[in-house]
């Protein structure tokens, strides 16, 4: 089996509650969405066709056990869940990041989840496949990136009428760096007592500080 890969490269975990944990990320080709602020564009394109064999043989230059499958969009490879399956096998504990227009009911319940719903700054905030809540399991996570008030108000309705009493303390909210402060929306979820957690994109404030703030 194979599926087609944009980049596999070690870092730290910028997002989610695995922050600041090294892990390798293996980038899959290909997206359905146009999301407005995309900092990975260059994953629609740049596509190289990788066995599985390949990819364990990648992965063995690393001296790390936490793996995250990304994209672009990764469920859009059918042979993606074979290669979830094949890493928790080999001990590998297996994060997914989606963007939740693809169903996440056959991913295997051992790989946590981190979905995105999409908020109206995206252009995309009509993408989100609504039956993908009762497939969640506890340990997974959701996203909001936000990049603007009227983004904060559509995610704190959807947390409040949709999510309420589900994945405490793994709902998080992620200012879009250059477009709002995180001081502004830190202070929204404070004073409406959002049960959310702010999560700031430590791998730009690292590596690319222009992004810190506007």
């Amino acid at each position: 089996m194979q599926v087609d890969v944009c980049e596999i490269f070690y870092s730290l975990q910028g997002e989610s509650s695995f922050t600041g944990l090294p892990c390798i990320f293996i980038r899959l080709s290909g997206c359905n969405l146009n999301c407005s602020w995309c900092d990975t564009l260059y994953a629609k394109k740049e596509s190289q066709g990788m066995t599985f064999e390949q990819i364990l043989e990648k992965l063995s230059n690393y001296q790390c056990h936490l793996v995250e499958i990304t994209g672009g969009e990764p469920l859009l490879q059918e042979n993606t869940f074979f290669l979830i399956s094949l890493l928790l096998e080999k001990n590998f504990q297996v994060l997914l990041e989606t963007n939740g227009s693809k169903s996440i009911k056959n991913i295997p319940p051992e790989c946590i989840t981190i979905m995105d719903i999409k908020c109206p700054s995206s252009h995309e905030s009509d993408s989100f496949l609504w039956e993908n809540i009762p497939f969640l399991k506890d340990q997974d996570e959701i996203k909001f990136v936000i990049g603007s008030r009227k983004d904060y108000i559509f995610a704190k309705s959807i947390i409040k009428n949709n999510l309420a009493g589900i994945l405490e303390k793994r709902i998080h909210l992620s200012p879009v760096l250059g477009c709002i402060l995180p001081e502004a929306l830190a202070a929204w979820m404070l004073e409406d007592h959002l049960p959310a957690r702010l999560s700031l994109q430590q791998h730009k404030i690292i590596w690319d500080p222009d992004k810190r703030g506007v």
